[in-house]
């Protein structure tokens, strides 16, 4: 259903549109982009359905993403054999997760995320993970721990999805040996397929105020450009720093959102 907004003003659209920018540059670089793009959403429509708010930045991050993905597939060669199964699995994982919040509280995962992230930062700083492209595993194996950490990101993205970004680069590093410049373009396939499966969700759910997804999938996508271009000239060591960044970001926010708000 087409939303026109009439009552928006430009001021708002002019920070969504900021948002969408900055999500976009930092979802493109290492993931986490939501941080920044949902909370501006909730603060220019406070009385609006947390389902509706995130339908419609469902939108833009589906665009963003994609533009990114390209990006990163011209630059290196991709393995589809592990990137396509993973993508299947993501699109399948992310339809019940944003199935589930229609449905069932988050409060109890809510809670617990910031302390998953916590450890996940101390173990990305106490190791140099991401650095060197040593693939450890066979290809039947890479797809069978690519498809099962895929099942469980993309339900999370389904269901919440702050730095789900980060989450699949930990995958792609830490379960296969990949460098963190080689684990993007599979990264962002399986985002970009669950972005598109919870998308389809919250359409038929009705969740989805156009005019403000459309508006921001465009500044999106422009962030996302710049931010993969980033990524590609300073490679893996400058994607590791980001990374740091994003997860202790990512950990304040969470934090807060489960225990403070």
């Amino acid at each position: 259903m087409w939303d026109a907004l009439t009552g928006d003003s430009l001021f708002d659209y002019a920070l969504l549109g900021l948002a969408a920018a900055l999500a976009g540059t930092v979802d493109a670089v290492i993931g986490g982009g939501g941080m920044v793009q949902v909370p501006a959403l909730f603060a220019v429509y406070p009385t609006v359905t947390p389902a509706m708010l995130l339908g419609t930045g469902k939108i833009s991050s589906v665009v963003g993403t994609s533009g990114a993905a390209v990006q990163y597939v011209r630059f290196a060669p991709t393995n589809w054999a592990v990137a396509a199964p993973a993508a299947i699995v993501s699109f399948l994982a992310a339809v019940a997760g944003a199935y589930a919040v229609l449905l069932v509280p988050a409060e109890p995962l809510r809670k617990a995320l910031p302390f998953v992230l916590l450890a996940l930062l101390a173990y990305t700083l106490r190791s140099r993970i991401g650095l060197e492209h040593l693939p450890r595993h066979s290809r039947s194996a890479e797809i069978t721990i690519a498809s099962a950490g895929s099942t469980a990101v993309d339900f999370y993205d389904g269901f919440l999805g702050a730095g789900t970004g980060a989450f699949y680069k930990l995958m792609f590093v830490r379960g296969l040996g990949y460098d963190f410049l080689n684990a993007a373009a599979p990264s962002k396939i399986a985002n970009v397929a669950s972005n598109l499966g919870a998308l389809l969700v919250f359409v038929l759910a009705g969740q989805m105020m156009w005019s403000v997804g459309l508006w921001m999938a465009v500044a999106n996508f422009a962030g996302g450009q710049v931010g993969s271009r980033l990524a590609i000239r300073y490679g893996s060591d400058f994607i590791r720093r980001c990374f740091i960044v994003v997860v202790a970001c990512l950990i304040t926010k969470t934090f807060y959102d489960a225990y403070l708000r």
